[in-house]
């Protein structure tokens, strides 16, 4: 069973349709108490890192999430919800994140584009995977995703399963150990989304 945490910001609905589309059985949670309850959770997001930080604070989700990953059970943030497991945002001023993977996360940055790209990130794009990791199995080594996105991760390069290129090379999918993000919206990249979804609801707990 797979708890989607609900803070008044994720895309909710079309994560949980694809869950379902693919078998998993999921619920959507905002006490919470009961997330200890579930074997996995999936953190969605769509907005602005400080809302959402502010959002999980006022009923001690941001807490329960951290207690859970520190259970060794699998846990997955998507787009907002990978930024979120970070030490902090520098998205309208600086915020303190979820701090279970090192690292921040900062605007695109105009000046390190090779040629003129716009922002936001929007559209399909390259995903090429840099480590052996559950959550791609049965992917090839580069696969298109659908993103969505004006800020992006940078972290060690140890926790680093995938990186982007757009202007520059970007962090777009990281792991330590049994907590796992991906900037990109794999709800909403049909074949190649659906097996990354998969694949974190066939992990072993």
């Amino acid at each position: 069973m797979i708890a989607i945490i609900d803070y008044n910001m994720g895309n909710l609905a079309s994560v949980r349709n694809a869950l379902e589309k693919i078998g998993a059985s999921c619920r959507v949670v905002s006490e919470p108490e009961r997330v200890e309850t579930f074997e996995k959770v999936l953190l969605p997001g769509v907005g602005a890192f400080g809302d959402a930080m502010e959002h999980l604070g006022k009923n001690g989700m941001d807490e329960a999430i951290r207690a859970f990953a520190k259970s060794g059970r699998p846990m997955l943030g998507i787009c907002l919800g990978m930024q979120l497991l970070f030490q902090k945002s520098l998205e309208f001023g600086e915020h303190e994140g979820l701090g279970l993977i090192p690292g921040e996360v900062v605007p695109f940055d105009p000046n390190l584009f090779e040629t003129p790209h716009k922002i936001p990130h929007m559209g399909w794009n390259e995903l090429f995977v840099q480590k052996e990791t559950p959550l791609f199995e049965g992917l090839p080594r580069d696969f298109y995703l659908y993103f969505v996105h004006s800020y992006h991760a940078v972290t060690p390069d140890e926790y680093a399963i995938g990186r982007t290129w757009y202007g520059y090379e970007f962090v777009s999918a990281v792991q330590r150990e049994n907590v796992f993000g991906i900037q990109p919206h794999p709800e909403k990249s049909h074949d190649n989304g659906l097996r990354i979804l998969k694949n974190f609801v066939e992990m072993k707990v």
